[in-house]
Order: C-alpha cells, then structure tokens, then sequence
C-alpha cells in the first residue's frame, strides 16, 4: 500500500491555505481537501489582512492557491472530507467523491458555518448591508444608522462595540429583550432604544437594507443592520475522531494547535472566538510550525 503522506488538511480557508503554504516550504508532503463552500462567500471582502484589505474573499484563494505552486509537495482535492479514521502516523480520510488520502498528520480547518436567522428579507442583505462583525465591516458603515439585531449580554456588547463606528442605533431584539433592569437604565441613560417586537420582514433595495418592519406595525429605518448569527462546526469530524469539542463545535487545542488526540491539529475558527481572516492564517500558521516540529521529533528519535 502507498505511503502515508506528510499532512491532510481539511479545510481551505485562511487557516488551511496557509498551514499548507508553512509546511510546503518545509518541504512536507500536503494535501488540502477544500468543499469550496466558504463561510466568507457571502462577503464581498476582506479585512484587517494587512497587504489584502478591501480584497474579494474570492481573489484572496486564488492568489493563495497561485502562490503555492510553487511548492510541488502541495496538493488540492476540492470535495467534502465525511470520514476519518486511523491513528497517529496513519489517518485515512473519505471525501463524498471517494478520494482517499493517508496521512501521517491530520490538521482540522473546518471553520464555522452560520445557520440562518429565521427573518424574512435577511438572506437579501447579508453581506452587503447586514453584517456579522464590526471589525470586519463596521467601517463600510461608519457614522450610518444601524439596527442591532441582539438580545440579553449580547446586545449589552454589540452596543459597546458598535459606539467606536456609529452614534446613531437601536437594539431590535426580534422578541424578550432578555435584559435585567440596570441594563435597561443604562441603554435609556445613553438613549438607546430597544424594540422587543418580533421582526416581521427586513425591506431593502438591490441589498440595501432600508427598514425593519416589526410584528407590531413599528416601522425602524436604518442603512445597516449587525447582528449575531447562530453559529455550528464546518463538520462533526472532530467529534467522530474522539477530539474534545466545545458545545459550540469548537475544538479544544493547546498553544501550538494540538488537540487531545495524537496527531491531529485544529486551527482557524473552528478554534477560536476571534473570527478574522488574518487570525485565522496565524493559528494555521502556528498549527503548521507545531505538526512540522513534532514530525521532526519523531523523525530524530527513530533515526536515534
């Protein structure tokens, strides 16, 4: 039987892409198996990246992609990985189109899927006018009236943070507002009003959002609307292969990216909270340096 190459990477996203261009300048044997159905496909751009700001999440891969033939020991299979079994030295992973790939390493960049709010008109506007993260897209709306789509602790935080881009918001809760009476003194004492009516339909113009209408009749205009997104793990995998996962689905790992099983590795969103492009490229980066380290242990001990 073939041998085992170095590395499988699931997941081709920042945290994938640059793990494999780590460890194919490291001269390791790679394979990225990528579905091409990314959670930044909605966006029109990223960033925060430096040298990528403002670019189409799209033109971001191919660049990668270009840059990385440069390194022969890296390869792509864009299919979906749905299985994974074997042991360190030795994984096996299955795509949906029955590719099979062993390796010695296996690194999880599975990212973070959004499961759609439940709001009519919401699918039309997000990524043009409705956004996730501020950091990401606050600027694009900087000084614009915006609708906080939030309830409990996490409206208390989205208007804290969206304050450094906007005075002018409101909290539209879609339902309970979830907020104890000190935090409705404090949002009243800054004049931010909240709407605990449940939305009825979010109104826009070529994904321009214009409106939310309320169940109640109340009509709330706003050019921008952040909001917080249900979020599940790119795949169950992880799980299957015995590693500790949060409820969320994100994968517990050391400082270098190890999980608690032997040989395999997480990076990028599916191992963090902090959901940036450029984060995420740093925890593949940092995944990669510590798979490429310990296979070199390895290799020293064995040679001993």
């Amino acid at each position: 039987m073939e041998k085992p190459i170095d590395v499988a990477i699931i997941g081709g996203g920042p945290a994938g892409l640059n793990a494999a261009l780590v460890l194919g300048r490291a001269r390791r044997t790679v394979v990225v198996i990528d579905d091409g159905r990314p959670r930044n496909k909605v966006t029109r751009e990223v960033h925060n990246f430096l040298t990528r700001d403002g670019i189409p999440p799209s033109e971001f891969r191919r660049i990668a992609r270009e840059q990385m033939e440069r390194y022969p020991h890296v390869g792509f299979v864009q299919d979906t990985a749905v299985n994974v079994t074997g042991a360190d030295g030795d994984f096996r992973v299955t795509t949906e189109q029955g590719t099979f790939v062993r390796s010695k390493k296996l690194l999880f960049a599975l990212g973070m899927k959004d499961v759609p709010l439940p709001i009519e008109g919401l699918a039309e506007v997000y990524g043009i006018s409705a956004f996730v993260c501020p950091y990401c897209d606050g600027w694009e709306h900087r000084d614009k009236p915006v609708a906080l789509i939030a309830n409990g602790e996490g409206a208390m935080h989205a208007a804290k943070t969206i304050a450094g881009w906007t005075s002018t918001y409101v909290i539209c809760a879609n339902g309970p507002a979830g907020l104890n009476e000190a935090q409705r003194r404090e949002l009243m004492r800054r004049r931010i009003h909240v709407f605990e009516s449940r939305i009825a339909r979010i109104e826009s113009i070529e994904g321009q959002v214009q409106r939310l209408v309320l169940a109640d009749g109340t009509v709330v205009a706003c050019k921008a609307i952040l909001f917080s997104p249900m979020l599940v793990a790119g795949s169950r995998l992880p799980q299957a292969l015995g590693c500790q996962v949060l409820e969320s689905g994100a994968v517990l790992i050391d400082d270098i990216g190890r999980t608690n099983v032997p040989g395999v590795y997480s990076a990028g969103d599916v191992a963090t909270k902090l959901y940036q492009a450029v984060t995420a490229a740093s925890m593949g980066s940092i995944a990669a340096i510590g798979i490429n380290s310990d296979l070199l242990d390895e290799a020293w001990v064995s040679d001993s």
